[in-house]
Parts: C-alpha cells; structure tokens; sequence
C-alpha cells in the first residue's frame, strides 16, 4: 500500500530532519507590515529571506503579505503550506536547507483586487516591495508611461479595480489619503537601475492622467501626493536564483520526509544594498547584512555590467554554443575568455571614488558561474534581451565610445542576442526564450536581410541607443558580429577578438 506523505506546514514543521533551519518565532505573533507585489523565486530568495532573519530576532512587525499581480501559482503551492516553503543554499561541495516563514498570506489580484488593496490601504502596512520585471514598469520607447497600454487604460477608467503596479499603489495611496493614513515606502527590488526614482515619475505620471479624469468625478486628488510625500528608495538586488525543476522538489521531500510544492533554489552569496529613506520606518536589515547607503547608483551600475551584463553574454552565447547551463558555458574556454575581455571593457566605465571593489567582485562572480549545483539554465537568462541589453549592455558600450576605449566583447553580446533570437525553431527550439518584441522580431528576422540591415532595424525596433550621436558606430560594430555569427557560429566570432578554445 502506498504511504501518503504530508505537506510542510506550520504542523510538520516540528518533524523535520535535524539540521533543517526552521522559522525561530512564533509566526502567529507577526504584524502584517510589508505587502510585497510580484511573488516569484527571486523574491522568495532575497526579501522574504532577509525579512525571516528580522522576524528570527524579535522585529515582529514587518510579516509579508504577498501579492501575484498575474498568476495564482504561487499562491495555489504555498497556501496549504501555510506560507512556508524551502530555501536551498546549493553551492558546488555542499547544500543547505532553511524553511522561510516570512510570508503570512498569499493574495491574487486579478482573483480579488479589493483584498489586495484592503491590504495595502491597512494601517499597519508600511512598506510595499516590489520584484517585477522590466517590463511590467510600462514604459513605452521614450522612457515615459506607456499610455497607450491596455492594462493602464483599464486603469484610469477602473481606478477601484487596478490590474496593474500602478493602479493599485495609486488607488492605495489615495485611499490612505483620504482616510488620514501615512503613505508607504515604495521600495524597489529589481534590476531596474534607478528603480525607485524611475517607478516614483512613471507612478506621478500615471496619477497625473488619473487626477485629470478625477477632477470631475470628485475623486481624491494623487498625483502631488506621491510626488511630494511619497518616499520611493531605490535598491540593488544579487543573488541566483534558478528556476525549480520537478526533480528539485522531488529531493527536497526526499531530504525533508514532507512535500513541498514550491521550494527555491539559490546560491551562497546574496547582496542588497538599499537607500535609506524610509519615513514610516523599516526593518533592521543592516543587522543582517544588507547595506544601507545614500546612492545606490554605484553598486547598481557595477552589478548591472559585471554581473549581468556577462550573464547575458554566457546566455547567449552559451545558446549558439550548445550550452544548457551557466555552469557548462562557463566551463567553455572561448566563453571564459569572452566574459574576462567583457569584464576588462565594462569596468572602467564604473563611476570612481565610490569604493567599488572591482577585483574582488569579478573573482567572486567567476565562482559564482562556475557553481555547478545550482544548473541555472542559459534560456532563463535569455528571455526579455530587448528590455535588459540596454542597462547591462549598450549603456556601457555608448560610454566606451564616448572615452574612446574598445567595447567589441560586449556589442558580441548583442549581435549574440539577436543571432539567438534568430535560431529559434531552428538550431534551437521554438519559444525557447521569449521577449516583449517577440512577434516582430520573428517577423524581422524571418526576412534574413543582410546584416547591417537587421541589426539596424533591430535597434529601431528595441529603441537602442535612443538617438545617441554615435549610433550608428554601435550598429556597424555589431553588425560585423553578426556577420561572423551567421557564418560559423561563435568560434569565427571569437576568433575575430583573437579568442581561441582549447
């Protein structure tokens, strides 16, 4: 007869193996004071870790409600967990495992708008975080709201039933408003650089168009509110998080002797610096290793180009170069090489006198890559290059044409973007990756013109380099790539940059 094993939960926590890290308070005693928008992995890695630490030594105050703007998967996995789910530290020798009960409840909010802005209009809630991606900010080609969007119409005419970031935190603050609440923190924790400065004017541009429609039905006015009262720090995030794979759970329940429907797997390191504005107050988190600072710009623009920005490079060309996994394309003498001439390229674009350890953070990402346990999948990496690239990548190699220093190894990482998006449903499989540009770029690329022209019309299409004066230099470089890409793959590429394999 088959034995049915149970769930974690709040009631099996006590079972587990020893050596299982479990939440050491009592979670029936926490304060509701963080509602977190966009409930993923990455979230569940970094956030809601740090906060499960502050929880661990008495600040019971900052309890996460966490909110799925889209899906209810995640809320479907852990609320028969009451919550709780696996953190698994994986490096290359060893593993460690720690339940996190940072987060109380789980709320949908296509399913029940009206429960999540109960939630982010309650009194005790103080902070709102925020892990979405790129392209859930709405920004249309210019960098302002996308007006145009359907989500933000629907919006402005549904302002009590908001589908988008904007709309509820909009909705919420005026709610708080009118009902002589202190607004929330809006706190950032993506890899959008400026985060939070960019979500505070996109968020008053999109109360501005609100208050317009307002001004005739009697609503609360916003739009100076958020402006002026509305604090939004901006942060920067570091740490790899794979995406859970059916035999990852299938371990953790063989290791734990209960099901866990949606464990995380991460790795060691994990950083997080945040400014320090936070008017309605906020966790302990420098306690716990987070860094608290007055401009996070320097960090953030490190991470971007070093980090991701040679995540990028080893995505894509670790697709072209049959590469499943960070780990194995890492481990590709020609790609190790790629990302060290990248790195070389990207750091003296990094602004001086900030106190940037460059050295010691290329070795420790070096080692990071090359952690075999976690098999964080190059198409993971890959999806979205059209709303990443600018930020890890062209930002950078406009700065190097501005100083007049090289910046080949990383227009390859574009001309590889493009190339990747090229092979699917050819040498690669068909919605391998994906992309907000997704249907024009097939129809573009399908056409196969020569590649002056298609990166070209790429880079009108992705918006990139905007109408720097130099643009076209950034095209032609990169089209010379492509060029050598089309005709044999990245081994001719990389021979062009005196790259060879062993």
């Amino acid at each position: 007869m088959l034995m049915t094993r149970s769930h974690l939960s709040d009631a099996t926590l006590q079972k587990l193996p020893a050596g299982t890290k479990i939440p050491a308070y009592d979670r029936g005693h926490i304060a509701p004071g963080i509602v977190h928008l966009g409930v993923g992995a990455f979230h569940r890695a970094h956030q809601a870790a740090y906060v499960d630490e502050c929880l661990a030594a008495g600040d019971m105050e900052w309890g996460i409600t966490g909110v799925s703007l889209r899906s209810p998967d995640t809320r479907d996995a852990l609320s028969p967990q009451d919550g709780l789910y696996t953190l698994a530290i994986r490096s290359s020798g060893e593993e460690e495992l720690r339940v996190i009960g940072s987060i109380q409840s789980m709320l949908v909010a296509p399913e029940d708008p009206g429960a999540v802005l109960a939630a982010l209009t309650d009194p005790h809630t103080r902070i709102v975080t925020l892990t979405i991606t790129e392209k859930a900010y709405l920004r249309a080609a210019g960098g302002g709201l996308d007006v145009a969007h359907p989500d933000i119409t629907h919006d402005l005419a549904n302002p009590q039933l908001p589908k988008t970031a904007h709309g509820f935190l909009a909705e919420a603050l005026a709610r708080r408003l009118a009902a002589g609440t202190p607004p929330f923190t809006v706190l950032c924790c993506d890899n959008l650089p400026a985060n939070g400065a960019t979500l505070h004017r996109l968020l008053t541009e999109f109360a501005e168009l609100r208050d317009a429609r307002s001004a005739t039905a009697g609503d609360t006015m916003i739009a100076d509110h958020i402006a002026n009262a509305v604090a939004f720090p901006s942060s920067m995030v570091d740490r790899i998080v794979p995406a859970t794979t059916d035999a990852d759970r299938a371990r953790i329940a063989g290791e734990l002797g209960v099901d866990d429907a949606w464990p995380v797997m991460t790795e060691p390191f994990r950083q997080w610096v945040v400014e320090d504005n936070f008017p309605a107050g906020r966790p302990d988190w420098e306690k716990f290793g987070v860094t608290m600072v007055g401009d996070v710009g320097p960090f953030e623009d490190m991470k971007l180009r070093l980090l991701n920005g040679a995540h990028s490079g080893v995505a894509y060309l670790g697709l072209l170069s049959g590469h499943a996994t960070v780990d194995r394309a890492f481990a590709d003498p020609a790609i190790r090489k790629f990302v060290d001439g990248l790195w070389a390229e990207a750091i003296p674009t990094l602004p001086e006198g900030a106190g940037l350890d460059t050295s010691t953070y290329t070795a420790e990402l070096a080692e990071r890559f090359s952690n075999t346990a976690l098999a964080h999948r190059t198409a993971q990496i890959a999806n979205d290059g059209s709303q990443k690239l600018p930020q890890r990548i062209i930002a950078s190699a406009l700065e190097c044409l501005e100083a007049g220093t090289e910046f080949v190894h990383l227009t390859l990482v574009v001309a590889a973007w493009i190339a990747a998006c090229a092979a699917r449903g050819k040498t690669l499989p068909e919605g391998h990756f994906t992309d907000p540009l997704d249907a024009a770029l097939t129809a573009l690329l399908d056409q196969q013109l020569p590649a002056n022209e298609t990166v070209t019309a790429v880079f009108d299409l992705a918006g990139f380099a905007g109408d720097h004066a130099e643009r076209q230099t950034l095209i032609e470089i990169t089209a010379v790539h492509l060029v050598h890409l089309r005709r044999d793959g990245p081994t001719l590429a990389f021979a062009a940059l005196g790259i060879e394999g062993e």
